[in-house]
């Protein structure tokens, strides 16, 4: 670990330098050493549903069961809201996963645990409109580099892909 001292006043070479050690600071702060640009990136999928929050949440189980995947962990912010007296739109983060995967992914990768379940979050907008956000999870177990683990996230981008495709 490097510390960086810079002093307070006028950079000798002016404003660019000070701004220079400042970017090359925060570069050196968010910075994952030795990890590959692949582990950093990690994009959403995100799917418009055509249905109110209640329809998408009963839709969204169904579809689980249907593609044999457990919907495993349920965070409700809205509930959570509530018990303090606070309405707020619709807002949870679902865990899918089943045993099937979890046997396969601990042989695999022990330290891919770490990422199972895999979440889904279900967001309701002021308006009402609903969208469910995902990382597909061939990018979540992508930085493992293990090709047992890239077979099984390959199987589970289609079944992400089915259970969202049930609310398009």
């Amino acid at each position: 670990m490097s510390i960086i001292f810079i002093r307070q006043g006028p950079a000798p070479g002016g404003a660019g330098i000070s701004l220079f050690l400042a970017a090359a600071v925060l570069a050196l702060v968010y910075a994952a050493p030795g990890a590959p640009l692949r582990a950093q990136t990690r994009p959403f999928v995100s799917v418009t549903s055509r249905h109110d929050f209640a329809a998408t949440l009963q839709k969204l189980a169904a579809a689980a069961r249907d593609n044999r995947i457990g919907v495993v962990t349920r965070a409700s912010a809205q509930r959570g809201a509530a018990s303090i007296g606070v309405k707020i739109p619709g807002n949870q983060v679902w865990g899918l996963f089943a045993p099937r995967f979890a046997v396969r992914m601990l042989r695999a990768s022990v330290a891919a645990g770490f990422e199972a379940p895999v979440r889904l979050y279900i967001i309701e907008a002021p308006g009402g409109m609903v969208t469910v956000r995902y990382r597909k999870p061939s990018v979540v177990f992508a930085p493992y580099r293990n090709k047992e683990l890239d077979a099984m996230a390959r199987e589970l981008d289609t079944i992400f892909r089915r259970v969202t495709d049930a609310v398009r």
